[in-house]
């Protein structure tokens, strides 16, 4: 349900267990049960709920400081206040954190979020990264053999320095995988505290020259090669 925009992940647990969900006319009791929201009807408190019928994508510039959910217990700005009703029936592909900034895209097809975040289909993101003081090139070939962080080996497709000084550095990071803060572990592992992170590239999107909090839609044709045929 949170998927179809319906509500919050919360709130779909407290709605399924106080009984008011059915999927195909039957009491949902577990919150945890898989269904595929387009091949099931879902309805709560008798009402079917239904995600748009046109396919959208749009693909939004997220500013610092704003938190990828649609509800924050803590009272921090969400990328739905932000966007508003530009994001009804959207849900984000994937995440950014609280201090990460740039591009994320939000949509309407769950089978084609769910396909751009899965690990096998290894989707390129970009990254520039600034860290704080000057990394060595040991720091970079220990990098490109990959860093243990919480038991997990991590490493990037590719990094390049961009320019460094004593003061800061500069690269460029290509992921794969998404996994959590995973820019910011590496650089932790290797002692170094990466000051400003800003996704640049998710597949062939580019943030280009939108600015923090502008966003714009998305055409089918974009995403060429990049899995639309899987989202449908």
């Amino acid at each position: 349900m949170s998927k179809l925009g319906i509500m919050s992940r919360a709130q779909a647990t407290e709605a399924i267990r106080a009984g008011r969900v059915a999927v195909n006319s039957q009491l949902a009791c577990d919150p945890l049960a898989g269904v595929t929201p387009e091949r099931v009807r879902i309805e709560v408190d008798g009402v079917e709920c239904r995600r748009q019928s046109e396919w959208r994508m749009i693909l939004f510039h997220k500013p610092r400081g704003v938190v990828t959910t649609r509800r924050d217990p803590e009272g921090r700005r969400t990328v739905y206040d932000v966007l508003g009703q530009a994001a009804d029936g959207l849900i984000p592909i994937g995440r950014l954190d609280l201090a990460t900034s740039g591009l994320l895209l939000l949509t309407n097809d769950t089978r084609l979020a769910d396909w751009l975040t899965d690990p096998e289909r290894a989707v390129p993101r970009i990254y520039l990264v600034t860290v704080r003081g000057a990394v060595s090139t040991r720091d970079l070939a220990a990098l490109r053999s990959g860093v243990v962080s919480r038991g997990e080996r991590l490493r990037p497709v590719s990094i390049v320095m961009r320019k460094a000084s004593g003061r800061e550095s500069h690269l460029t990071v290509e992921l794969r995988e998404g996994r959590n803060r995973e820019v910011r572990r590496m650089f932790a592992a290797i002692n170094r505290e990466v000051t400003r992170l800003v996704r640049v590239r998710f597949g062939p999107l580019e943030l280009g020259s939108l600015q923090p909090g502008e966003w714009r839609e998305v055409g089918a044709e974009e995403l060429s090669g990049a899995g639309r045929a899987g989202g449908e």
